[in-house]
């Protein structure tokens, strides 16, 4: 069955590119990718599956394959939402909705899971055991589609979930896998300040709200180099200081927005304990009153170390020429919200390189020139596939 599969999938890979360039012609932002999931739908019309649709807080769809014999189940995740970006690349399958952009590659997970899920379909005689296909929405936008998902009752069953993300940063043929923590939880914070406005002579009648949110500022970086034991990892970015006024006026209101990773629970729960024990300073050092909202959105990802190994051994164990190289990956400090299924179910989560052919250096995801390999499709089909094959002991 195994060369069974990988040969429908090579045979297939032109169907692949199609798909995805029909997507990136026709992105669709988080939570609203109704037309998307309409298209997922149709596809799989008529075939010998159960499509569930709506699950979860959104667009999110569950296809289950269910095998000759009864066994594990199994899921495969792709995400299928886009970006407010306005592209910048030059391709003949540039997006067509204004200012919306598959800048991340959800476009290519898509177009290679529909195909294996399809040629799977064909064979599902031969599994023992069950086979979930989910196409997720809303990974880009918090709270996501996946913590939805996994706190309904339809991935109740599961016993290991696999995923994978394209990334420039390696050719077409790299598969690249990392064990434990992966890819970085996040947190986003909004902090108010408030203090009392007044006319620039006069300071000692206010009490200036910038001069409180710059010590925020500066404060809150100790937290990496002072509190966080040195061998963890984690920053702290203030992305938004909105304090404009007039130049000779005592600013009354400050507001900041901030964005917070970490890589572990425990450094999370630091790092959010630090941050509100400094305002709470800050209100009794500048006598402002302070308002902050500090929400976590995406925990750490953390890939089975067990299932991660067997995930490689299995991928090292091809002798296919569209995988070249199967390699360690280093953690990211991104974030993916796949983490939400790994904190319930056992998995793996792996990297597929999509670097263009004949680019030094290849515009990462989020970029509005971001552009990919499309042969990385197939190696992301293949590789999915094997490790399909292996977990059901199939040759």
């Amino acid at each position: 069955m195994r060369n069974q599969l990988m040969g429908m999938l090579e045979a297939r890979k032109e169907e692949m590119i199609q798909i995805r360039r029909y997507l990136h012609e026709h992105p669709e932002l988080s939570f609203k990718e109704e037309k998307t999931a309409q298209y997922i739908a149709d596809f799989y019309k008529g075939k010998d599956v159960e499509v569930k649709r709506n699950v979860g807080n959104g667009n999110g769809l569950i296809v289950t394959i269910q095998g000759g014999k009864p066994g594990k189940t199994i899921a495969l995740r792709a995400d299928f939402d886009a970006l407010p970006i306005a592209e910048e690349t030059d391709v003949p399958f540039k997006s067509k909705n204004e200012g919306i952009m598959h800048a991340c590659g959800h476009d290519a997970h898509t177009a290679y899971l529909l195909v294996l899920a399809d040629c799977l379909i064909q064979l599902k005689s031969s599994l023992a055991g069950t086979i979930k296909i989910i196409h997720q929405h809303a990974e880009e936008a918090p709270p996501g589609g996946a913590k939805s998902i996994v706190e309904s009752d339809v991935l109740d069953d599961v016993d290991h979930i696999f995923g994978i993300h394209i990334f420039p940063t390696h050719p077409a043929g790299f598969v690249g896998y990392h064990s434990g923590f992966s890819l970085a939880g996040r947190s986003f914070f909004k902090l108010g300040i408030q203090g009392v406005g007044g006319h620039g002579s006069s300071p000692h009648l206010a009490n200036d709200a910038i001069v409180a949110a710059s010590y925020f500022v500066t404060a809150v970086q100790t937290v990496i180099s002072r509190r966080l034991n040195p061998f963890d990892h984690g920053v702290i970015t203030i992305g938004s200081f909105d304090g404009k006024g007039t130049f000779n006026v005592i600013k009354d209101r400050v507001e900041l927005e901030g964005d917070v990773r970490y890589m572990t629970v425990e450094t999370q729960q630091l790092l959010a304990n630090e941050i509100h024990r400094i305002v709470k300073g800050i209100e009794a050092e500048f006598d402002v009153q302070c308002d902050l909202s500090y929400i976590a959105d995406y925990p750490p990802l953390y890939n089975d170390p067990e299932v991660t190994s067997d995930v490689v051994a299995s991928l090292k164990s091809m002798d296919d020429p569209d995988i070249q190289e199967v390699g360690e990956y280093p953690m990211l400090s991104g974030s993916e919200d796949f983490a939400y299924y790994l904190e319930k179910i056992p998995g793996c989560f792996f990297f597929i390189g999509c670097k263009p052919k004949g680019v030094e250096n290849a515009y990462f995801n989020h970029h509005p020139k971001f552009d990919i390999d499309e042969e990385c499709l197939l190696v992301a089909a293949k590789s999915v596939g094997q490790v399909v094959c292996s977990y059901y002991g199939l040759e």
